[in-house]
């Protein structure tokens, strides 16, 4: 019972930043959060725990819990690797494509299109980031898939807390586009459209967001279990 609730809590306060209901910043006190959700405050503890693992919360010692504020020069380190490993991926991809890897992007693709037209922020975000993971995994390369979801994981709240619903269609059209030049057994193509790629996700980045002033119960007002 208390792994469930500490799994709700947890996923509570994440739909609340990706909503951007709670903002960069915002310090997260653990005896509001708990009476906010009627639970202990080790319960709490524990949620945001959870999310530290997954970048979203830094905690803080003496000090508490707050919203990550991921940096413009961790971004720029992040992308410059992952255009990096992801060249090379994109390489020995379309050298083994099989049909059967390419329907499985395919479903990707149009798994990511109902998230756009629900306007679902969280489920977009998520999906764009794991096509990228998916296709190490199609390539039965654990190890890769490990340390692409690694970087994935790391630029998640960069792009949930900076990257704009336009960028996103963006980044959409540009996964269709990669992946026509996979089928088409494209090397050059495929390599290049994904390096572009990226760039254009770090270029539609917007780092100069004021930071947030809100009261985390007027934020939580509306976030539930």
């Amino acid at each position: 019972m208390e792994t469930s609730s500490t799994s709700a809590i947890a996923e509570a306060l994440t739909r609340a930043i990706v909503e951007h209901k709670l903002l960069p910043g915002t310090k997260l006190a653990e005896q509001k959060l708990a009476d906010h959700f009627g639970v202990s405050r080790t319960l709490v503890r524990q949620a945001l725990f959870q999310l530290s693992q997954n970048r979203l919360v830094t905690l803080a010692p003496a000090r508490g819990a707050f919203v990550a504020t991921p940096s413009a020069d961790e971004a720029r380190q992040v992308f410059a690797v992952r255009r990096m490993l992801e060249a090379e991926m994109t390489r020995a991809f379309v050298r083994q494509v099989t049909p059967k890897q390419l329907k499985a992007l395919k479903n990707h693709i149009a798994a990511e299109k109902k998230a756009m037209d629900r306007n679902d922020v969280g489920q977009r975000t998520e999906l764009l980031g794991d096509f990228h993971v998916v296709m190490a995994e199609l390539m039965d390369n654990h190890v890769l898939a490990q340390i692409l979801g690694d970087l994935i994981s790391r630029c998640a709240l960069i792009t949930l807390m900076y990257q704009s619903a336009s960028a996103a269609e963006h980044s959409h059209e540009e996964h269709e586009a990669i992946v026509a030049a996979l089928a088409a057994r494209d090397e050059a193509l495929a390599v290049r459209l994904m390096q572009e790629h990226l760039e254009h996700v770090e270029q539609g980045l917007t780092f100069d967001r004021d930071m947030p002033t809100n009261d985390l119960s007027m934020a939580l007002s509306s976030v539930t279990l």
